[in-house]
């Protein structure tokens, strides 16, 4: 009788362990040159609060711009983003100029002396691509 009253513990115990999150996306990493940008008007458009794909940017959100490039390779649109250096993780909302390439704008909102202290980068990001988007035999 003690065996079986040790079995049945063990059992709840093993169905009521709290199981781990499965992470949705395949990690992929990338060496960009990364610079800073403020929703103002000198440094954007005429409505410096609207991203490329039309999202509402306000200081203090995660947010980044990627040059066009990137969005081939799969950084389109609130694509999660990890930044080298940096504890949250960023969604890319904008989009930069055609002319850069292999570049992330990290969106500092209205902060410009932040933007400004830091500069320019050459760093790695981890972008996640939905492991639905692959066919089974190709996750790596």
């Amino acid at each position: 009788m003690k065996r079986a009253g040790l079995l049945c513990l063990l059992l709840f115990a093993f169905a009521c362990k709290k199981k781990e999150p499965v992470d949705p996306y395949v990690w992929k990493e990338l060496s960009v040159k990364a610079s800073a940008y403020n929703s103002l008007r000198y440094q954007t458009s005429s409505n410096p609060s609207i991203a490329a794909w039309g999202d509402s940017l306000k200081p203090g959100m995660k947010c980044i711009a990627v040059s066009r490039d990137l969005i081939k390779l799969g950084l389109k649109h609130n694509t999660p983003v990890k930044i080298e250096g940096l504890d949250s993780i960023y969604l890319v909302k904008d989009k930069m100029h055609r002319r850069k390439k292999n570049q992330i704008d990290i969106y500092m909102g209205i902060d410009v002396q932040k933007a400004k202290e830091w500069g320019i980068k050459r760093l790695k990001i981890y972008y996640g691509v939905l492991k639905s988007e692959f066919p089974n035999d190709s996750i790596r």
